[in-house]
């Protein structure tokens, strides 16, 4: 199931650093952003075998989570918060504040065959 884990903030007088080392449940082999956005969602589907790290870099959003079994709504505002995305875990982001980044360290390397549109019933 989806779950929040929170990165150690290290603040000097310089400023605040986040670093993503060493505790993300699988290896990273892609890693993208969302930024500029102008739609209402984004998401909307879930994997057969990527797994996703999303981070709100800057700005925030709502992500909703439903692996068939549960359903969760994860606020995601802070750099600091990583949701953690299972493959069987269907998302969508929404209500997209304003300037947000959001990161997305991913398992797997894109492939549009790995995708599945349907949430659960």
């Amino acid at each position: 199931m989806a779950h929040i884990i929170k990165l150690p903030i290290h603040n000097d007088k310089k400023g605040s650093l986040v670093s993503i080392e060493k505790c993300l449940p699988f290896e990273v082999n892609r890693t993208y952003f969302i930024y500029d956005i102008k739609a209402h969602e984004r998401g909307g589907h879930r994997h057969k075998v990527c797994a996703q790290a999303l981070v709100a870099i800057s700005g925030s959003c709502i992500v909703n989570c439903n692996n068939g079994l549960n359903k969760n709504i994860f606020i995601m505002d802070s750099p600091h918060k990583v949701l953690i995305l299972e493959p069987r875990d269907w998302h969508k982001m929404y209500k997209f504040g304003k300037n947000t980044i959001l990161l997305v360290l991913a398992s797997h390397y894109y492939d549009i065959n790995d995708y599945i549109y349907e949430d659960y019933q």
